[in-house]
């Protein structure tokens, strides 16, 4: 049976597993004739339940109050959840399973963010005691193969598949399992009317293609393309990655084989044409993680619309009212995108501008102002204090307009152009009620911003046509201004409408929903432009980010 989630033509990244691992330092003492003998009980928070799922359990080290635990937890890692997980640790006093039967030394709470942030954590131990110790938790991402292989192949001769003309062939590429069967992974584009095509040269991870074995088969077949899907068969033949890595040469030269017309014609069949190999190259992956465990720091800029479409903060039916019974859309997507975005900001500092707003003392409208008042340092300290600044700004300025997006892109921009070299990346999240005004500029600020280090998501709220931001997302078609195309697609646009939820969801699962599909393509981008410029992730750590 084929796969249902293959989809040629397209790309899918698999989740990222991570190992978790444990040491202790200090430990309370409580035993009585000899040292502690600690155990660690790790738990991943289940939004859905709303409860802490075990992940497992360490190994008890014995007599020991600075235990290295050899037992690690794997789990998957995703950039755009807050995975929060809990340790627990224990003195073992007998074999029971039951918790309760042993002595509770501590705990800590953290994600899984602030864990791969670090590279190693360390957080003190909330105990029995005043100083109850010290855990240290570290996390590597497991991956069986960080290569990626980029072939490319020509056909000669091939066998002559159309009553009028003469074949249209492709190539299939499919990987072994220990069973026997084959998966398919990759397929090459058609050529038209030959029977010496030259394929596209193409990139595949290694992991997809031999699961990291170099000696695992991998099968070739060619077929002649028909428009009706009935594809006729010309040949196949089967090699390793071991033996394709040779490189061009008469040792990676492969005969198409049709096993039914071999059957046929007996010994005057050679072969159906020849598949020969012109290019190889392996080379390394560098994941997300990479960067982010090897000191890339990023930064996210909250941008707020005080147009006067939102309607009069102190009325009920305005967007930026203040329901004492829940957030309203502007503080929901700042807290649902903030508390991903601080697990990977050591100082936990952000700067928050509004736009579309006359300000005190004389009524100037701005589209770049600082919510705190303070143009020359416009960073808040963590979210509350990003929520706070909002808040009090709602209350100073007088909501006016137009709805101008360019002054606040601009401003990112002008930070992430002095930081090109890959330490640093640039988020602007711009929540917004209204229609563009300025769109000319806003589309020219994105296209220049595109060859920076730099992400912009747009939440809309309300109710508003939105059709231009799906414009911006370039998503289907690639963004350009006076003729000049953007570099990279750097705009995520989500509705908030679409999250809303019904009046009995809990607000935590609002956030988690949001956050998901806010930052989904945060990664992407950020990989994006490090190979688009060629920079590999630092050798080692940056200091002091623990």
């Amino acid at each position: 049976m084929a796969d249902s989630s293959f989809r040629p033509g397209t790309g899918i990244a698999p989740s990222t597993s991570v190992e978790i691992s444990v040491s202790c330092r200090n430990l309370v003492d409580s035993d009585v004739f000899s040292k502690s003998d600690p155990m660690v009980v790790a738990y991943i928070h289940d939004q859905a339940r709303r409860n802490w799922r075990e992940l497992g359990r360490t190994e008890v080290v014995w007599n020991n109050l600075n235990p290295d635990f050899v037992k690690k937890f794997t789990l998957q890692y995703f950039f755009e959840q807050s995975q929060k997980l809990k340790f627990e640790v224990y003195d073992v006093d007998s074999a029971s399973a039951d918790l309760t039967k042993h002595d509770f030394l501590g705990r800590v709470e953290c994600t899984l963010g602030e864990v791969v942030s670090a590279a190693k954590l360390s957080k003190l131990l909330d105990g029995p005691k005043k100083n109850s110790g010290l855990i240290i938790i570290g996390a590597e991402e497991l991956s069986s193969c960080k290569e990626q292989v980029t072939l490319q192949f020509c056909g000669q001769k091939l066998d002559k598949k159309d009553f009028f003309g003469k074949s249209d062939p492709f190539l299939s590429i499919s990987r072994a399992h220990e069973d026997g069967s084959f998966t398919l992974v990759h397929r090459t584009e058609v050529i038209k009317k030959t029977l010496n095509p030259t394929w596209k040269s193409f990139s595949i991870p290694v992991r997809d293609i031999c699961n990291g074995d170099y000696d695992r088969t991998i099968k070739f077949e060619c077929h002649d393309w028909d428009a009706d899907g009935g594809h006729d068969f010309i040949g196949s033949f089967t090699t390793t990655l071991r033996e394709l890595s040779k490189g061009p040469g008469d040792g990676t030269v492969f005969e198409c084989i049709n096993a039914k017309k071999k059957a046929k014609k007996g010994k005057s069949y050679r072969n159906s044409g020849l598949i020969k190999l012109l290019y190889f190259k392996i080379e390394q992956i560098h994941t997300f993680l990479d960067y982010i465990t090897r000191g890339t720091k990023i930064h996210c800029t909250f941008a707020v619309d005080f147009t006067a479409s939102n309607g009069d903060p102190k009325s009920p039916t305005s967007l930026h009212y203040m329901n004492p019974f829940r957030p309203n859309p502007y503080a929901t997507a700042i807290q649902a995108v903030g508390n991903i975005i601080q697990d990977y900001d050591s100082a936990k500092m952000f700067p928050a501008l509004g736009f579309g707003a006359r300000l005190p003392p004389d009524g100037i409208i701005s589209h770049e102002f600082a919510l705190n008042g303070n143009p020359q340092n416009p960073y808040c300290s963590g979210v509350t204090g990003v929520l706070e600044a909002y808040h009090r700004t709602l209350y100073s300025v007088q909501l006016y307009g137009p709805t101008n997006f360019a002054p606040c892109i601009n401003h990112v921009a002008r930070f992430a152009a002095g930081a090109r070299n890959g330490q640093d990346y640039f988020i602007l999240l711009i929540i917004t009620d209204g229609i563009i005004t300025d769109m000319p500029q806003t589309t020219e600020a994105i296209v220049n911003a595109s060859i920076l280090p730099m992400s912009i998501i747009i939440v809309g709220v309300g109710d508003a046509d939105f059709q231009a931001m799906e414009v911006l997302d370039g998503d289907d078609v690639r963004l350009s201004s006076r003729g000049k195309f953007a570099e990279r697609d750097i705009v995520q646009f989500v509705p908030f409408r679409d999250f809303m939820g019904s009046n009995g969801e809990d607000i935590a699962s609002v956030h988690a929903r949001l956050a998901k599909e806010v930052l989904e393509e945060i990664p992407e981008q950020l990989l994006s432009y490090m190979k688009r410029n060629n920079i590999k992730p630092q050798a080692q750590p940056q200091p002091g980010r623990t």
